[in-house]
């Protein structure tokens, strides 16, 4: 696994470059994930643009004014904390005993960048508007079409994720967050993804309101966006090992020099559990209340890796398991017994999902079905994938599903009604226009 990108560079290309410490593996991917997902969604906005079922909207602006007070300020605050923190750490991080998100969150930084960074904005943007300042402003209409406005939907869904996966979250682990609510809340791990594809879609869709969009035709334009980005998240997930992984496969133990997965009777799991007994009691009460199932590769696939079927995940982000033999460093753990790589899986079927979006959404059209299909299709990956996913369960009415069955149980329900809905809507006009 690679925490960071100094490890990936180190593995795969031999390079060690300990400036590369400070970008996560993580955080790396979600940033691509944002990337990927903001260049398809234009594609889409331009083309539901072109069959006129986006429109722009005239607005006001006003060009030729000087930097306002609030800009010059906002610059000031903006290069100051960049200065502090991002500067901060060629100055004062110690990578040897610190990791990066202790370091963000505590106090440290540098005074000296910050007041430089700030001063260089601030600078920078006086100057840069008093090139451009007229000595009469003038007012101009323009036209804002819905691909223009993709950077500030961007932004709000990252904002807005953020925080729906972190509540939605803590919902699901609320003993955990009662114990530490403030680490809870400031921890770079435990994200929930339909906590905040809930929350993102209500203030983004709050959002397009506002700005006169066609829903439906929004809507259809993400999903495939959507069903990409979340691919590649959870290729963050995969690669940093950030334990968004699944039950124990009692059929491969992993051995603890290498880190390497290495098959095992399955009857043999309860000795690796003894053998391992100060790991395993940290999680669960007993022997009994540990989560896993016994998956074999087939003989027919034997040419496929073992690690596709199990996987000790070696030196992960968040530091689970027991020691690596011989190795040295922050990231030294591996666990004890192979799981199933469930954000592997996930990768695979979700950037097959969203090949059939792209080759159906041209085909589909009656407006907002694709987004339903996006639903049931995200519903039902989702559904599956839990059946081997370690997650809070809850109790009702004798049930104990997961919070993401339930929710990605209503997620196909909902797939299926918009379905109808629009489907049912759309032949009813037809008929009318005859």
């Amino acid at each position: 696994m690679y925490p960071n990108l100094y490890y990936a560079f180190r593995d795969l290309l031999g390079l060690e470059i300990p400036f590369l410490k400070i970008f996560q593996t993580f955080g790396f991917f979600v940033a691509i994930a944002f990337l990927a997902g903001a260049y398809i969604l234009t594609r889409e906005l331009k083309r539901y643009e072109q069959q006129g079922l986006l429109k722009g909207i005239p607005e006001k602006v006003v060009v030729g004014l000087p930097a306002s007070q609030g800009e010059i300020i906002g610059n000031a605050v903006v290069g100051f904390i960049i200065g502090y923190k991002i500067l901060g750490i060629f100055f004062q991080w110690d990578t040897a005993s610190q990791d990066l998100q202790s370091f963000v969150f505590s106090s440290q930084g540098s005074v000296f960048a910050g007041i430089i960074v700030a001063a260089a904005m601030a600078g920078y943007k006086y100057y840069s508007k008093k090139k451009q300042a007229l000595p009469k402003p003038v007012e101009q209409t323009v036209m804002v079409m819905p691909h223009h406005r993709v950077p500030d939907i961007i932004v709000m869904a990252a904002i807005a994720g953020l925080l729906g996966a972190k509540i939605f979250h803590n919902l699901e682990n609320w003993n955990d967050f009662v114990q530490d609510p403030v680490g809870a809340l400031l921890s770079f791990s435990g994200l929930t993804f339909y906590g905040g594809l809930i929350v993102a879609a209500i203030v983004i869709i709050s959002y397009a309101r506002k700005k006169q969009f066609n829903i439906r035709a929004l809507i259809d334009s993400a999903a495939p966006a959507l069903m990409l980005a979340y691919a590649i998240g959870r290729m963050g997930c995969h690669f940093s090992g950030d334990g968004d992984w699944g039950i124990y496969n009692s059929a491969y133990s992993v051995d603890t020099n290498t880190g390497r997965t290495v098959k095992m009777a399955p009857a043999a799991f309860t000795d690796a559990v003894q053998k391992n007994a100060a790991f395993f009691q940290q999680q669960y009460p007993s022997a009994d209340k540990i989560p896993h199932a016994a998956f074999e590769k087939p003989a027919a696939l034997g040419f496929m890796p073992d690690w596709l079927f199990a996987y000790g995940y070696p030196h992960n982000v968040i530091k689970e398991g027991v020691q690596i033999a011989g190795c040295d460093g922050q990231y030294c753990k591996v666990l004890p017994v192979a799981v199933y790589p469930t954000p592997l899986y996930e990768i695979i079927v979700c950037l097959g999902l969203f090949l059939v979006l792209w080759g159906v959404r041209k085909k589909v059209r009656i407006p907002g079905v694709i987004f339903g299909i996006y639903l049931i299709l995200n519903g039902v990956e989702r559904f599956f994938i839990e059946k081997i996913r370690v997650d809070t369960r809850y109790d009702i009415f004798g049930f104990h599903p997961t919070q993401a069955e339930i929710i990605s149980s209503l997620l196909v329900i909902g797939g299926i009604i918009l379905i109808s809905i629009y489907r049912k809507n759309n032949s009813t006009t037809n008929k009318l226009s005859r």
